[in-house]
């Protein structure tokens, strides 16, 4: 009988109204939260990590961390303001463009349901403004759609990719004289007309973004950003102490004063060492430059950062394309 009684009691986990409960809590969507939860127009958004994860399923992109339009990488001038759009009807917005969630999920965000539930947050904004009924319409051409702060990518015709050069290749996508270029590290076939953000000389290696979104290469480039670029330096050792408060203080060079952001030993044995360092300036060869000036000259150079997108475990010589959640990191960075 005790046995029976134990059977026909449920225990805690199989209670029907806290598995009800706990279900609305994790998928985090607006039925399983209280009344008193739903958000109201004109809210803040939910803050990054809370709630259903944009880009979820991507391999990069994931430990971004929040966008940050005021700290290092954003720009130093007010950015283009977007482009104006007049307000719409709902009768319009019925008629006109795709339903928001479509789009989004078309993007890669999410499943079409999470993006339902990203809205009804509030954590998704379309021009500037944020949206909560999933009624909502937008033109994926024109539309500007932010989640939770990152810029969503909808045109399907640019492309944004990250190439790991290797030591001998010159930065262009042809070279006159023969000599191993970017183009010969392109599959057959891929888009045509890309531009390579930067440049880094022959004997460097690392990271070069290659796009055909003209905005975004301009901006990168331009000095009026400064978007931070990451470098691992390999220089003789030993390195006394110093160098490094001496390069962030800044050195005189021909064209002018040159600084680091920031300098940290990665690695010291003996005969060489290794050193990581930050800088804006995309001036050439400066950090070769920089280094002789203080007496280490260069003997391996690697860029490793470029904005929010790094090398990872990416392999020398290879291309990949670049996540949608790194595509909008790299967006806000420079005010997009």
């Amino acid at each position: 009988m005790a046995q029976a009684g134990r059977q026909g009691s449920p225990r805690n986990g199989d209670n029907p109204r806290r598995n009800s409960a706990r279900g609305g809590a994790a998928r985090g969507g607006a039925k399983g939260a209280p009344k008193g939860a739903a958000r109201k127009r004109g809210e803040r958004p939910t803050p990054k990590g809370t709630g259903a994860a944009p880009f979820a399923n991507e391999r990069f992109g994931r430990r971004l961390g929040p966008v940050d339009r005021a700290g290092q990488g954003a720009p130093r001038r007010s950015p283009s303001p977007l482009p104006a759009h007049e307000p719409r009807t709902r009768a319009q917005m019925a008629e006109e463009g795709v339903r928001l969630q479509k789009v989004m999920a078309n993007a890669g965000v999410a499943s079409r349901r999470v993006c339902e539930e990203l809205i009804a947050e509030g954590r998704v904004e379309v021009n500037g403004q944020i949206v909560t009924e999933l009624g909502t319409r937008v033109n994926p051409e024109t539309d500007v759609i932010h989640v939770d702060g990152v810029r969503v990518q909808t045109d399907e015709h640019l492309v944004y990719m990250a190439f790991n050069k290797p030591r001998g290749v010159v930065s262009t996508m042809d070279d006159p004289e023969g000599r191993p270029c970017i183009t010969d590290y392109l599959r057959p076939g891929s888009p045509e007309r890309l531009f390579h953000v930067g440049r880094l000389d022959t004997n460097t290696e690392g990271l070069l973004l290659l796009t055909n979104d003209g905005e975004l290469a301009n901006r990168l480039t331009h000095p009026s950003y400064e978007v931070p670029k990451t470098y691992v330096v390999q220089v003789r050792g030993p390195m006394p102490q110093g160098i490094g408060a001496q390069l962030r203080r800044g050195v005189e060079l021909e064209d002018g004063l040159a600084k680091v952001d920031s300098f940290r030993l990665v690695d010291s044995t003996p005969g060489f060492v290794l050193v990581e360092v930050v800088l804006h300036s995309g001036k050439n060869r400066i950090v070769r430059r920089m280094f002789d000036a203080v007496g280490f000259p260069v003997q391996r150079l690697v860029r490793a950062k470029i904005g929010p997108i790094g090398l990872g475990d990416q392999k020398q010589g290879t291309i990949r394309r670049l996540g949608k959640q790194e595509i909008g990191h790299l967006m806000a960075s420079v005010g997009l």
